[in-house]
């Protein structure tokens, strides 16, 4: 296949849709995974609306989520991005893009698996890195080695990550491409009332 000239077949779209019913698709993984490129993708071939959780918080509180972390801690963040994310998955369907930490919060967690379908979008750590390397937004990564802290954060999330409805590998191609992987991941779930 030509991956110049490559698109998502408007089919595909269609048929996800109509296996989503009322659910929502919850993009979970590490920052730099795509969550927000792709999940931004995916609601316009699904035709539903996408919302970005980061953004959300950082609308209704007023704040940077580094000054969150800075002014409240993590512990107090994670609360509110909980609050925030239980809110959101009410009324679906939508495509829905969490922070990095959202899905490892047990509280979260359920939240998310009782409202929508959760979506892991897993990358290596050398595509992480080349991702977030660049920025300086990441409150976590504000260590005296990033990288070995990104790796430390695998580490521990991946399992927990695992426990996602669907995986799909982000890496080092055209968005399309895991776009595409994403629906045809969606159109062949279980449907359900």
């Amino acid at each position: 296949m030509n991956e110049t000239n490559l698109s998502v077949p408007a089919t595909l779209g269609e048929q996800a849709r109509a296996k989503l019913g009322r659910r929502n698709i919850v993009f979970v993984g590490l920052m730099g995974a795509g969550k927000s490129a792709i999940g931004r993708m995916v609601a316009q071939q699904l035709k539903v609306s996408f919302i970005d959780t980061d953004v959300e918080i950082e609308r209704v509180s007023r704040m940077t989520i580094a000054e969150l972390f800075a002014t409240y801690g993590e512990e107090e963040f994670r609360a509110l991005e909980t609050r925030v994310i239980k809110r959101l998955l009410r009324g679906g369907p939508k495509v829905i893009s969490t922070g990095g930490g959202a899905f490892i919060n047990d509280n979260t967690r359920r939240h998310i698996t009782r409202g929508g379908i959760s979506l892991w979008l897993k990358a290596d750590l050398e595509v992480l890195w080349e991702r977030v390397n660049k920025r300086d937004h990441r409150p976590l990564l504000k260590t005296e080695n990033p990288k070995a802290t990104l790796a430390a954060l695998m580490e521990k999330r991946y399992p927990i990550y695992a426990e996602a409805d669907l995986t799909i590998e982000s890496r080092d191609v055209r968005k399309e491409i895991i776009v595409t992987e994403v629906l045809a991941a969606i159109a062949g779930i279980e449907q359900k009332d």
